[in-house]
């Protein structure tokens, strides 16, 4: 599937239970501040109501955002990582040569990124370069801005 999403077995549970939260509980949150709203009376000028149609249409539009992601979810077994070479699910440790820091990441797909938690996306510039190295490489990283860094890799972990 060429659409496929890649997911930790945690991260598809917890889409599951948003997407379960927003279908039942924020449903009908949203009904009663709607119905709240409707009871003020002209609703031409009524932002309570305004408000709580927005936000409706905003959780509608999550909610089928994460029917999309569940329905495309491929489940990464964690027991068929390789750490031989660097693949999505991969924990790696690499060292930047220009500035001798080391740093290190998780690699899964792009609805699991959050870079300030050391997750990286496969599509990213960092994790497409890194993706098939293996301990000892230097991967060179051509990023968004023009700019070239280095990376050696120094280890690579489930």
């Amino acid at each position: 599937m060429a659409d496929e999403i890649l997911l930790t077995a945690e991260a598809y549970h917890k889409k599951l239970e948003e997407l379960e939260y927003l279908r039942t509980k924020g449903r009908d949150e949203i009904a009663e501040r709607i119905k709240e709203a409707r009871s003020f009376g002209d609703l031409s000028e009524n932002s309570e109501y305004d408000e709580a149609l927005n936000d409706q249409a905003k959780m509608e539009e999550k909610i089928s955002q994460l029917e999309s992601v569940i329905k495309k979810a491929k489940i990464l077994d964690e027991n068929d990582i390789s750490t031989e070479n660097i693949h999505v699910g991969s924990k790696v440790k690499i060292r930047d040569v220009d500035y001798d820091e080391i740093e290190e990441y998780k690699i899964l797909g792009e609805s699991q990124a959050n870079p300030d938690e050391g997750i990286i996306s496969d599509q990213s510039a960092v994790g497409k370069a890194l993706i098939g190295n293996k301990v000892g490489d230097i991967v060179k990283v051509n990023l968004p801005n023009g700019n070239v860094i280095s990376f050696e890799v120094l280890e690579i972990s489930k």
